[in-house]
């Protein structure tokens, strides 16, 4: 059977999702957790791996378990069927989490005939959040935050985000990986200003490369900034080379905050089409 689990996690204490030898990572957190209440030793596959410092409120991943480990699932009354039993696994996890866990299951339902939480999804979406000098610093939010001591021009930076959009090789808003693709569909990039005064993107793609939305943002940042003219984004991407005016912003201001999937007729379709074009995992941040 398989499961789905929607999940939310502060990422500052994470060395990322992927499971590391002897690191503390979301992957190692929950796999541990999993199998304390169904036994062996449960394998999440996730919607987008992030990097240390990534938070999350719209993860997605899925587990994979069998006739014994289905039959340990926690259930909330001793007649209830197999749906609720698969529903109260969420509960039980935060359960073992503890009270007020960095990490937690936010819900557990079997998933459809044919989904696969990373290759049948269609798009990922991030959030980015940006205080600069106009928004001043709050202390409670600087773990979900980036602070810049500058005043940035919003309306040049949503400008510079727009002219990114669509279908293009993204290199130099990228880190390197021997073999990785850099093809990307952008398709949504945009910056506005909350009730409280905090810049933030939102960047929505069919998928993302290394450290991608941390230096669109970077590049936007140096837009707002005054340090490049709007056009020069674009110039960039073309170029295919990153440039010491633009840099890859921390990733405390990061959120991974949905991810999209087709109906369920069409989940092992899109799977399938998925594994075709790429085959090697890469971190979404």
């Amino acid at each position: 059977m398989r499961i789905r689990l929607d999940i939310a996690y502060d990422g500052t204490h994470f060395r990322g999702w992927a499971r590391q030898p002897g690191l503390r990572t979301v992957q190692g957190e929950l796999e541990s957790a999993l199998g304390r209440i169904v036994g062996g030793a449960p394998r999440l596959i996730v919607a987008g791996r992030t990097d240390a410092g990534v938070h999350a409120s719209g993860q997605v991943a899925h587990l994979d378990l069998d006739g014994e480990q289905i039959a340990r699932l926690p259930r909330r009354r001793r007649d209830s069927d197999e749906t609720d039993a698969i529903a109260a696994l969420a509960g039980r996890v935060r359960g073992v989490l503890g009270q007020y866990p960095d990490v937690s299951v936010l819900r557990s339902s079997r998933a459809p005939d044919g989904f696969d939480a990373r290759f049948s999804a269609v798009w990922r979406r991030y959030t980015y959040r940006l205080a600069d000098a106009a928004t001043g610093y709050d202390p409670l939010d600087r773990l979900r935050t980036t602070t810049l001591r500058s005043a940035l021009d919003l309306e040049a930076m949503d400008a510079a985000a727009s002219r990114l959009i669509g279908l293009h090789d993204f290199a130099a808003y990228c880190k390197a990986r021997e073999e990785a693709t850099t093809i990307r569909t952008l398709l949504e990039y945009d910056w506005r200003r909350g009730d409280d005064g905090v810049l933030v993107a939102n960047v929505r793609a069919d998928a993302f490369c290394h450290s991608m939305v941390r230096a669109l943002v970077g590049a936007c940042v140096a837009v707002g900034e005054g340090r490049i003219e709007v056009e020069d984004v674009v110039a960039i991407r073309d170029a295919r080379m990153r440039i010491p005016e633009t840099k890859v912003l921390a990733a405390r201001g990061l959120v991974l905050s949905e991810v999209g999937y087709p109906a369920d007729e069409l989940l092992a379709a899109r799977a399938e089409q998925t594994r075709n074009r790429r085959d090697a995992d890469e971190p979404a941040s």
